[in-house]
């Protein structure tokens, strides 16, 4: 590998992780809000300008349980250098005990208690115990597979089959598990595109579709009556989104068809809409930084605001790399210095190897 192509590498492995981060860290206030108001947009809009501006003193931005899990996986795979479940899970069951008030979910606290009185001995099994036997179909899966892009950056068959086993420690409805490959998958599309080059969005979301076929038409995964709906489905709506004309979509036309809820079908197709459609400006949000565009229009969209944003900007910072990130703006986001690292030290294991 030349040592252009290393640093830029270096560079979106960096991005991805601090994407994570500082969507997470910003679009925590915001979260469960309808679409945001033009006033909170307003305000939002304030917020990003002060804190990529004036280094003002004030409390860090904490993060919640999205980038707690996501450096908690990336920890794993730094010191295992493979995907080891048992460890991850007891990462993720120590992480909570230590710092419970993170905004973890009831259905996944249960999990993690589950995990904790079988001492590990049955990694799947209190997932596969949620919701009568269905499994979560949550986006807790997506919110935290960035670093399993990192790892896998270079091999396809190998991150589906590492997303698919590590997202079933806490989800195992089709759903959530397809919804943390195809985050996974738009994270790993956006490591091996030249940010300097300009990005062709029907392309992008293409190669999501022929990917997304193969998996979900894999017949023999069995798949329950109410699935009707795919990711497939899911990203070819994105494609009639990025195709309208003037200012692109309203808000309210992206909420209606692609959603802003907890569920990964309702969610992942949204973050990688919201990376796409900030490649253009979007009227009410002044920056010329594409990078920070995208996190900040997927917060004015209301809802899960921290986890579509966390995961948009981990496909973002994938694209564009860490130098799109604002410093001053790091610098309010608790623990960007930790995330950077763990981003370097995965970029260590995987060139090593």
């Amino acid at each position: 590998m030349m040592r252009m192509e290393l640093a830029l590498l270096k560079s979106k492995f960096r991005g991805s992780m601090l994407g994570v981060l500082v969507g997470d860290c910003v679009g925590s206030p915001y979260e469960g809000d309808e679409t945001l108001t033009p006033g909170m947009k307003t305000v939002l809009q304030q917020s990003f300008d002060k804190l990529e501006g004036i280094e003002f003193k004030a409390p860090v931005m904490q993060f919640t349980d999205d980038s707690a899990m996501t450096r908690s996986l990336a920890e794993s795979l730094v010191e295992r250098k493979s995907l080891d479940v048992v460890d991850i899970a007891r990462r993720f069951v120590k992480s909570y005990y230590q710092e419970p008030n993170r905004g973890y979910g009831a259905s996944v606290v249960t999990v993690f208690q589950k995990l904790r009185a079988n001492k590990l001995k049955d990694t799947l099994g209190p997932a596969k115990d949620q919701y009568n036997g269905l499994g979560s179909f949550g986006n807790g899966g997506a919110m935290r597979i960035a670093p399993l892009s990192l790892f896998c950056y270079n091999d396809h068959d190998k991150l589906i089959d590492y997303a698919k086993k590590e997202t079933e420690i806490t989800h195992t409805h089709k759903w959530g598990i397809n919804g943390a490959i195809l985050q996974a998958l738009a994270v790993q599309q956006s490591l091996i595109l030249n940010p300097s080059e300009e990005l062709n969005a029907s392309s992008f979301v293409d190669d999501l579709i022929e990917k997304m076929d193969k998996i979900e038409d894999d017949r023999t995964e069995d798949y329950f009556e109410l699935d009707e709906e795919r990711y497939k489905d899911r990203l070819c709506a994105i494609k009639e989104l990025i195709s309208m004309d003037g200012d692109g979509p309203h808000d309210e036309k992206v909420v209606q068809t692609l959603g802003v809820g907890l569920n990964a079908l309702y969610s992942v197709p949204t973050a990688i809409f919201c990376f796409l459609r900030a490649q253009k400006p979007i009227k009410g949000i002044k920056t010329d930084n594409p990078l920070r565009r995208a996190i900040q229009y997927a917060i004015t969209l209301g809802g899960d605001t921290d986890t579509i944003a966390g995961m948009t900007g981990a496909i973002a910072g994938a694209f564009y790399g860490e130098e799109k990130f604002s410093p001053l703006l790091l610098k309010h986001c608790e623990s960007s210095i930790q995330f950077r690292e763990l981003a370097d030290k995965l970029l260590n294991v995987v060139t090593q190897a």
